[in-house]
């Protein structure tokens, strides 16, 4: 199958080795991948806080950027739950608020996955071939678990990650307290929500705890960094990517 990736802007700018982990992954399952070079930022900060002209301004952006792709056959995947999300549920809105039947066409004819959703429900997926021995934790995202509707699937595909230990995490459905914006303007309930996050992390005695949001990783590793923790931070496109000595 052909794949466009489209890469959230925070992992382009901080988090590079996730989008090298989903290529990594995608070509070993025998898949072309390729990167459309004009996506940017999907807009979705810009929305949630009341920039609807940039939003919309982004979405088609967005729409150009992977219009090509889209007629090529080739469907779009993103390790970014928030992203995917935001096109999904957000991008409608964002061209009935703008008046933009063309950007509206446009949204209904991309077909955009989150990874796992992409693996687990049209690759029909769960053994990636993957080896990761450590101690590992989960953490749901926000937009994974209530917008996207994520459930089991990156568990099904953890559990199938030869010598992971997978642990339950205390709290799981509980937000980091990122939100992207929110964090900046709202940083004292921010740090208070992160503080729980990464005291029910340290319960379960994981080595790492993984995410499908880098956005939300950074907020739980810079607690776990600053208390000299010990425990990693990674996308789960990096453990399924992994082939680790066992």
């Amino acid at each position: 199958m052909r794949v466009a990736l489209f890469m959230a802007c925070f992992d382009d700018a901080m988090f590079p080795g996730t989008g090298k982990a989903v290529t990594a992954l995608l070509e070993r399952l025998g898949h072309e991948v390729t990167f459309p070079p004009g996506q940017t930022c999907c807009g979705q900060m810009h929305w949630s806080t009341g920039y609807h002209r940039e939003a919309a301004g982004l979405a088609r952006g967005f729409a150009d950027a992977f219009a090509a792709a889209s007629a090529d056959g080739r469907v779009v995947v993103t390790p970014s739950a928030s992203c995917a999300a935001t096109v999904r549920h957000a991008y409608p809105r964002i061209a009935r608020a703008a008046g933009d039947t063309g950007l509206a066409r446009a949204v209904e004819d991309l077909a955009v996955y989150e990874l796992t959703e992409f693996l687990v429900d049209v690759l029909g997926v769960t053994d990636v071939g993957a080896s990761f021995p450590h101690r590992v934790a989960y953490h749901p995202t926000c937009h994974s678990l209530r917008a996207l509707r994520l459930g089991d699937r990156p568990l099904r595909l953890l559990r199938e990650v030869r010598g992971l230990e997978l642990v339950d995490l205390p709290g799981a459905g509980e937000c980091c307290g990122f939100g992207g914006s929110f964090a900046m303007k709202n940083a004292d309930v921010s740090v208070a929500m992160a503080a729980d996050t990464v005291r029910h992390v340290r319960q379960t005695a994981a080595d790492v705890v993984c995410a499908v949001d880098d956005s939300c990783l950074a907020q739980i590793g810079g607690v776990l960094s600053r208390l000299r923790a010990g425990v990693r931070v990674l996308h789960l496109a990096e453990i399924l990517a992994g082939r680790e000595a066992t």
